[in-house]
């Protein structure tokens, strides 16, 4: 994977089993690397091409699966199946890592170039979470971690819940009381410290608990100014883009591109330059 970017293809819809997914790759290059990205509450596969476009334009073989709770299922709201969305999406994750044959099939010229044996994974909000499960984080006491994920991006992503929810949350989003202290696989975790939840009483300092309450190993990315679509990850030009920033955006895609190659290979000392060159007014990285 090289520093410079080739034109990806992208293909969707590609359907596996009861979900469908959007499968983007470089053109070119071999021992592909899969990223496996879950979207926010209420988002779908369409989404999040700032970042999508980047990673599978540097080297990423990036599949997004269109979760449950997406806003493009229009699922009831009586459906009993609201209260285990955060199940429904681990499962979508595990069932591409188990379809990779229809992941490889579905891009013309894909098959026999992408590396099976080197998968990472990244999510937004809820969708960070849903990545955190398969690191080792634990929602109603449930070990669904999935050793074939070595290392993962939590971006904006939910903390602790009890009394740092506010009243009436728990029962609307019953997985919001997660436990960290199994989380064990390394990850990057994004903050904006301008991103102060509804969800939450702490306010921005909330979606470093994914950080601070894991077991070592990870890295904190702290955005300055940022609120929780992150200068604009959601999608070019979305609506729910609060905090618009081209810059922060670029920095973002940088960042977390370096991460993931040296995560899938420590001998790649991309993530610790870029660490060390973050300007003041993008943010800090800290790591433990």
């Amino acid at each position: 994977m090289g520093s410079m970017s080739v034109p990806v293809v992208s293909v969707s819809p590609v359907e596996m089993g009861e979900r469908s997914v959007r499968v983007s790759a470089p053109v070119s290059g071999s021992g592909l690397p899969v990223l496996l990205f879950s979207h926010g509450f209420g988002s779908s596969s369409r989404a999040y091409g700032p970042l999508v476009d980047h990673w599978a334009g540097h080297g990423f073989v990036v599949v997004q699966p269109t979760h449950l709770d997406s806003r493009t299922l229009g699922l009831p709201d009586d459906d009993p199946r609201r209260r285990t969305f955060w199940r429904h999406r681990v499962d979508d994750m595990t069932r591409v890592l188990d379809g990779l044959d229809v992941v490889e099939a579905a891009v013309p010229g894909l098959a026999g170039r992408v590396d099976r044996d080197r998968v990472v994974a990244a999510g937004h909000s809820f969708g960070g979470q849903t990545v955190g499960v398969l690191l080792g984080l634990r929602v109603e006491g449930e070990d669904l971690a999935d050793p074939r994920v070595t290392a993962g991006v939590l971006l904006a992503t939910a903390g602790r819940g009890g009394d740092d929810l506010r009243p009436g949350v728990i029962e609307m989003f019953p997985w919001l009381d997660p436990d960290f202290s199994a989380m064990k696989a390394p990850a990057l975790v994004v903050m904006g410290d301008a991103d102060a939840s509804a969800l939450s009483t702490r306010g921005p300092d909330w979606s470093a608990d994914p950080y601070r309450l894991s077991p070592p190993g990870k890295s904190l990315l702290t955005l300055v100014g940022a609120e929780h679509s992150l200068g604009g990850i959601p999608g070019y030009e979305a609506a729910e883009t609060t905090d618009e920033d081209p810059a922060r955006v670029a920095a973002l895609q940088r960042l977390t591109t370096a991460y993931l190659r040296s995560a899938l290979d420590p001998a790649d000392a991309a993530w610790s330059e870029a660490a060390a060159t973050v300007p003041a007014a993008i943010g800090r990285v800290e790591s433990r």
